[in-house]
Order: C-alpha cells, then sequence, then structure tokens
C-alpha cells in the first residue's frame, strides 16, 4: 500500500510517500526556523502563511521522488490536530482536495498518534504492553498501551512542556530559536552538579509533571550572577548540563515509574525532545537495567515528519477506519483508543 502522509500541526510543513508503513520512498520537510527565529517562538499566522506556499509544490515534489504517480496512491494521510488551527487547515485542505480527485480513502491521523508511529518504522516488533512517553514542545504525554492502537493517558504536564521548557532556559541565556539543541550543546560541555536545579514534581503516585517552577529556578539562578547573558558566559555550560539534567531525570523517574506500575514490559520515547542525547542515553541505561526494551526513533523520525502520519495511516487503512471529506481540523484533540 502507497500512503501519502501530510503533516502541518505547528512550522513544519512535512509530506512523505511510504510503501506499506515501512519503506520510506520519499520524505520532505520545509522548515520555518529561520520565520519564527526573530520572534523567539511560532507565530501562528506566519506559519500558516508559509504550509500555504510550499505545500503544493512540496507534494508534487514527494510523489516525483518516490518514484510513484499520483494514480498508485492508495490512501491520504493527514494530521486533524492537535495543533495550530490554521496550519492544521492547511494541510487537511489539500489532503481533502487529493483525496476527492483521486477517490481513495482520506485518513485523519491524531498528532501524537504519529508520533508513536514513528517508533514502529524502525522497529516492528514491539512488545507489549508497553509505555510511551511523547515529549516535544508542546506535549509531554505518558501513556500506557496494551496493545498498538490502544491509549490511556497515565500523565501529562499541568503547565509547560518539556520541549517548551528548553525553549525558554535558552532564551534566558541569550540564545536564539529554537533552544533544545543549544542546551544539549551546552551541557555536554558542562557539569551538571556544580549549579544543581531542582526535580520538580516527583511524587511517585503521580504521573503528572510540572516544568514552570524549574524555569523561575532558573531565572533566579540566573539574577544572581548578573543582569546580562554575557556576565555569566563561562557558566552557560554548567548551567545548561544542570537545567537539562533536572528535566530528563524528571521524565526518566515518571516513565520507569509507570513501567513498574503498569507491568509493562517495554518503553517507546517518541517527539522531538527524543532527539535530546541526555535522555536517549538515560532511557537506553535505565532500560537495560531493569531488563525492559527501549524503543527510541532515529532523530531525524523524533521531530514532526509526514512519515510518522503515513505509517499511522497505515494501521487505519487496515482497519477502515476512514474519515469523510468534511474533516475539520481539531485544534484540542485529544488521543483516544
Amino acid at each position: 500500500m502507497i500512503i501519502l502522509g501530510i503533516e502541518t500541526s505547528c512550522d513544519e510543513t512535512a509530506v512523505a510517500v511510504t510503501q506499506d508503513g515501512k519503506i520510506i520512498l520519499s520524505d520532505l520537510l520545509s522548515s520555518q526556523i529561520d520565520l519564527h527565529r526573530k520572534y523567539g517562538g511560532v507565530v501562528p499566522e506566519l506559519a500558516c502563511r508559509r504550509h500555504i506556499e510550499v505545500i503544493g509544490l512540496l507534494v508534487k515534489e514527494a510523489i516525483e521522488k518516490s518514484g510513484r504517480s499520483n494514480e498508485q496512491l492508495n490512501a491520504i494521510a493527514v494530521t486533524m490536530g492537535p495543533g495550530l488551527v490554521g496550519a492544521l487547515l492547511v494541510g487537511v485542505s489539500i489532503a481533502k482536495s487529493l483525496a476527492y480527485s483521486l477517490k481513495i480513502p482520506l485518513l485523519g491521523i491524531h498528532h501524537l498518534e504519529g508520533h508513536i508511529s514513528a517508533a514502529f518504522i524502525e522497529h516492528e516488533d514491539i512488545v507489549f504492553p508497553s509505555i510511551a512517553l511523547i515529549v516535544s514542545g508542546g506535549h509531554t504525554n505518558l501513556y500506557y498501551m496494551p496493545q498498538r492502537g490502544k491509549y490511556r493517558l497515565l500523565g501529562k504536564t499541568i503547565d509547560d512542556a518539556a520541549g517548551e521548557i528548553l525553549d525558554k532556559g535558552a532564551r534566558m541565556l541569550g540564545y536564539s530559536y529554537p533552544g533544545g539543541p543549544v542546551i544539549d550543546r551546552l551541557a555536554q560541555k558542562g557539569d551538571p552538579e556544580r549549579i544543581p536545579f531542582p526535580r520538580p514534581y516527583r511524587s511517585s503516585s503521580n504521573l503528572d509533571f510540572s516544568f514552570s517552577g524549574l524555569k523561575t529556578s532558573l531565572m533566579q539562578t540566573l539574577f544572581k550572577m548578573g543582569k546580562a547573558p554575557e556576565d555569566y558566559m563561562s557558566s552557560h555550560p554548567d548551567i545548561a548540563a544542570g537545567y537539562q539534567s533536572a528535566i530528563v531525570d524528571t521524565l526518566v523517574e515518571k516513565t520507569f515509574s509507570a513501567v513498574q506500575r503498569e507491568n509493562a514490559k517495554s518503553v517507546m520515547l517518541v517527539g522531538g525532545v527524543a532527539a535530546n542525547s541526555l535522555l536517549r542515553k538515560k532511557f537506553l541505561s535505565a532500560g537495560e537495567r531493569l531488563g525492559i526494551a527501549v524503543y527510541i526513533p532515529s532523530s531525524r523520525l523524533c521531530t514532526d515528519n509526514g512519515a510518522m502520519i503515513a505509517m499511522a495511516g497505515m494501521s487505519h487503512l487496515e482497519e477502515h477506519h476512514f474519515s469523510s471529506l468534511d474533516l475539520n481540523p481539531s485544534p484540542n484533540l485529544e488521543l483516544m483508543s
């Protein structure tokens, strides 16, 4: 089965063509980082306009690079939520147009289901039950999965998401958006013990996350050091290392507490922040220590991409979970089984 996947939930236009949910025939991405960098974050109106500018050409190029024709497509999978409503509308509109003109199924996909599906692209033998941690700029959600396609929410952030807190931390240090990769690079040169930060919301009985207090702790630390970023430039690596370590330790602790509580046999780590080098290392280490299988997509498949949406679409197609042509985007859509 040949599926075209379209992802436009936020600030990246992604289109991919996959075969049987396993083989990526083409995978294209138009990033908007340069567009939003000067604002320190994503500006929804600008994001929507850029999606409109590039989506048509990107779809055409993805199909051409796949070596397939429009007539060989078996379905169109598209992110229908959550995300920026205008950005979602761009992707959903072109997906509906293609599905209608080609007379093939339309598959509306939850963005978080797409991230989870990224793990299946490179790992066909995932064992269940599993715990899935989705960690990105907009989400920090923990799910119990008794089998593929079945989800029970165990916990989520009650304020800032982990990716958001990394971006804000980098900005406080004087660096531009996106800040997650900056913190990761700086931290590799620093000592996490020199300037330690608290591990927030550590209750083992509660699997929700809270990172806003960590942001406040960083602000207070910087205030004591000086009023301008250059005043503590030499301490940036140690600050980043301590700050990142607090975030990573919290994510690891909560996730593996869920593993033990639910008697899970595996863990999936997905989402943009899953590309963080320390987080990947500590997840693999914890899994090895506890004898739990850990599945993490390659870094390219952690960030938003069309292949993960096409992969999720394969499951929907096999189960005949089709969407009608009056599909509308849902910016606050919850992930349901």
